[in-house]
């Protein structure tokens, strides 16, 4: 069995901490849009979705983080 390089546990990391901050502002900067030009609230929407997306990453990135800690604390 081959031997991981030593980088590929710290990018794997990176990618799941990343990926919570990138893809909720991204569905939330498209959904918010779609609201606003759908209702014509322009920006009302958009701020209310990407307030709510930016709580999901935040929680998200503590969930992951707390895991993250846990496996190394052992």
């Amino acid at each position: 069995m081959l031997k991981q390089p030593w980088w590929q546990e710290s990018l794997s990391i990176f990618s799941r901490l990343s990926g919570w901050v990138l893809l909720p502002l991204i569905a939330g900067t498209l959904f918010g849009r779609w609201l606003d030009r759908k209702y014509d609230s322009e920006p009302k929407w958009f701020f209310i979705v990407i307030g709510v997306a930016f709580l999901i990453s935040m929680v998200g990135l503590v969930i992951q983080a707390r895991k993250e800690m846990k496996r190394f604390t052992k």
